[in-house]
């Protein structure tokens, strides 16, 4: 049998957060819990939503490229400051 999406869970920090989730996917949520249970170790069904949300958005590459975009228009934005306070410090010597 081939083995889940998720695989071994890793030990990180936590983060309490409550959600609302509908009767059917708490279910089977719950089923998935039971057969990584099987496969890995006991794991408790909330213990999996964090890792699963994880592997959802690293997975989506609408995402990732929205992140990717936004990460180089900081840098683009953060670099002009830099080069300014450069060639300013070396204004001021220079005179």
């Amino acid at each position: 049998m081939p083995d889940l999406r998720l695989g071994r869970l890793p030990k990180v920090g936590v983060v309490r957060m409550t959600i609302i989730l509908p009767e059917p996917l708490k279910e089977e949520l719950d089923q998935y819990a039971a057969e990584h249970s099987r496969l890995y170790e006991p794991v408790d069904t909330a213990a999996l939503i964090p890792h699963m949300l994880e592997a959802f958005v690293g997975s989506d590459r609408g995402w990732r490229s929205r992140k990717a975009k936004a990460g180089r228009a900081r840098q683009r934005a953060a670099s002009p400051a830099s080069t300014m306070a450069r060639s300013g410090a070396e204004g001021d010597g220079s005179d």
